[in-house]
């Protein structure tokens, strides 16, 4: 009997033991981008007579200029990679792994410097291109928001005759959001993040919407987005330093860590939230 009862209590005592255990953080898988691919300034015409462009080339050249193909049209001079057989994001500034980031399930960054966002699911990039923010009278607010409400197709809150498409609200008093509408290749919009369609596409269907508890509180808030960064109105566009230097815009890992360090305990805490309210459906 003694002997017995001393296995049992082993057993008890191991399985609590276990219960409390830290729970083990699996290895992220470090992606590295390619050799640095150079950049030159050329003549849009005269490249475009020169050269044969498939889609996605013509993908990569696009978002490399931060505009869209309309815009990318009335270009005089655009910034041409040496290489165009890569993929998008090996062209656009955000790293594809951040270690930090992999207890975040979902997050996203737009940088105001590169005009650029991207996508992360637990560290990893799944999701980038370029985007237009807010020009110099109209800025657009940085730090942290979530992803509340959503519109297929939807007015302006500044001029109803504009049509916003794709558009994901993440500041609902302010009326900030991303969505589609005209890239011109640099900051111009009154203070929302403009995108291309299909990238506005993308952000649309991947990122989580509120909950709200009633009209007036939210029950449960949106995937996060973090605005980080100043950018230099009165300069040339930063990504032409490309031409002299292809590192002048990378974003590092350290860099991210340092914009999500103040944010984590709360992304987390509202992450939990979510998990909680999901399993309770």
């Amino acid at each position: 009997m003694k002997k017995t009862l001393l296995i049992l209590a082993i057993a008890i005592l191991s399985f609590s033991c276990k219960k409390n255990e830290t729970p083990e953080i699996k290895e992220i898988e470090i992606r590295k981008k390619p050799a640095t691919i150079s950049y030159r300034i050329e003549n849009r015409k005269d490249w475009l007579k020169a050269n044969t462009t498939a889609d996605a080339q013509l993908d990569i050249l696009v978002a490399v200029n931060r505009t869209d193909k309309t815009n990318f049209a009335k270009m005089d001079s655009i910034l041409v990679p040496s290489d165009l057989k890569g993929k998008i994001e090996h062209y656009l500034p955000f790293p594809l792994t951040v270690p930090y980031l992999r207890a975040i399930d979902k997050v996203i960054f737009f940088s105001y410097p590169s005009q650029t966002f991207a996508a992360y699911e637990k560290g990893q990039l799944v999701y980038t291109g370029p985007t237009n923010m807010g020009r110099k009278k109209d800025p657009t607010p940085t730090g942290l928001f979530y992803t509340n409400w959503k519109a297929e197709k939807t007015v302006s809150t500044f001029n109803d005759e504009w049509d916003l498409k794709w558009n994901f609200n993440i500041e609902n008093k302010k009326g900030v959001g991303f969505h589609e509408y005209a890239l011109p290749g640099y900051p111009a919009s009154h203070s929302c993040l403009r995108l291309q369609e299909k990238d506005a596409r993308y952000l649309y269907d991947w990122a989580d919407q509120w909950v709200l508890a009633d009209k007036e509180n939210v029950k449960v808030k949106g995937t996060p987005v973090i605005v980080f960064g100043t950018y230099d109105f009165d300069g040339k566009k930063p990504w032409l330093q490309l031409a002299k230097d292809p590192k002048a815009l990378e974003i590092s890992p350290e860099e991210i860590e340092k914009e999500t360090k103040p944010f984590l305990d709360k992304i987390l805490t509202e992450q939990k939230n979510r998990e909680a309210y999901q399993n309770n459906k």
